[in-house]
């Protein structure tokens, strides 16, 4: 168990990236009369294609000591993907008051390719890499719902058994999204809101993902060289600026282990950390994202002990990422400069 858990966290530290437009319970500080607030729900069309292209760059740095030891195994791993996704809007159903919609969409990855450098060989890198190179070509389906989340995935099975990558398609199908879980009763320019959420997937329970995000200021869409993006449905966007930080509830030191690993006889303690910011223009004739920049970091520091043979295995880790999304326009649908380190 101790050595299933050793190549698990491989793929873990390597894949954590948080999104920092992900939504949870939103609580609006200083609100506006409703007079002068704005909703930012994106606008989808039935029939409609868009195109965004999403690079992301992760560092990853760590060791795990457990009672196997690898002298061999990588304690730095860097990782950039780049991907053009076409979104065909397959069906929209709107809600009764006509505030949101649900929503059936089509991606299709007409370009997908990813590069990975580490200090020793990697088996589950090179996995990895070939995955994402497999890609290209292949479409899945989702539904999003009326309050922004991402249900009803289908067509990539193979895909979502990978850690790595099923995080990654999970980051920017929220991130299409991510103006539907603003504060309901809408925004205005000046206005403060914060977000929190469970954080899941994790070896330590109890850890939460809190947002506070401004409603910055309005400016010309970004598109090319900083001209307006015609695809943005119009001249103006809204700027927002989000901050997110990760911290866990009760003793940093106590037991912590999630349901999960309780039922595979294992114990869990220790920390888990982060911090970042993303800003991201919202087109404000449709609600769409038209572009989504994130950085973070994230430490790690926790021990998973069998409860049965008292083995244990230590993680140390800390992770760097960068990604953006950007709204592509029809004479950019071909390939596109990747994210430069």
């Amino acid at each position: 168990m101790i050595r299933a858990a050793a190549s698990r966290l491989r793929f873990l530290g390597r894949a954590t990236r948080v999104c920092a437009i992900c939504g949870g319970i939103s609580i609006s500080l200083g609100a506006a009369p409703a007079a002068n607030r704005i909703h930012l729900s994106p606008k989808f069309v039935s029939g409609e294609t868009l195109r965004y292209q999403i690079d992301t760059k992760t560092v990853t740095t760590g060791k795990a000591t457990s009672p196997i030891a690898d002298p061999e195994a990588a304690s730095k791993f860097n990782q950039s993907a780049n991907l053009i996704v076409r979104l065909e809007v397959l069906d929209v159903k709107p809600e009764l008051d006509g505030s949101a919609s649900r929503v059936r969409l089509r991606a299709t990855y007409e370009k997908s390719s990813a590069t990975s450098e580490s200090d020793s060989y990697d088996a589950g890198a090179a996995a990895l890499q070939e995955q994402y190179d497999k890609l290209q070509g292949r479409s899945l389906q989702f539904t999003i719902e009326p309050d922004g989340k991402v249900t009803s995935v289908a067509g990539f099975d193979d895909l979502l058994s990978n850690p790595s990558a099923a995080s990654s398609m999970q980051a920017w199908m929220d991130g299409l999204s991510s103006s539907a879980k603003f504060p309901k009763e809408g925004i205005e320019v000046g206005q403060k809101w914060t977000n929190d959420r469970p954080l899941e997937n994790t070896p330590l329970a109890g850890l939460t993902f809190h947002t506070e995000s401004t409603y910055l200021r309005n400016e010309p869409c970004p598109g090319e060289s900083g001209a307006v993006t015609p695809d943005a449905g119009g001249s103006a966007c809204a700027t927002i600026l989000t901050k997110f930080e990760i911290f866990r509830h009760g003793s940093a030191h106590g037991d912590a282990t999630p349901d999960s690993y309780l039922h595979n006889g294992l114990r869990t303690s220790g920390t888990w950390t982060g911090a970042g910011e993303s800003l991201d223009s919202v087109s404000l004739a449709n609600g769409m994202v038209v572009r989504s920049t994130q950085t973070g970091k994230q430490d790690m520091d926790f021990s998973i002990v069998s409860a049965a043979s008292g083995s244990k295995m230590h993680y140390s880790g800390h992770v760097d990422s960068r990604s953006e999304i950007s709204l592509l326009p029809p004479r950019l649908s071909g390939d596109a400069p990747a994210l430069k380190p």
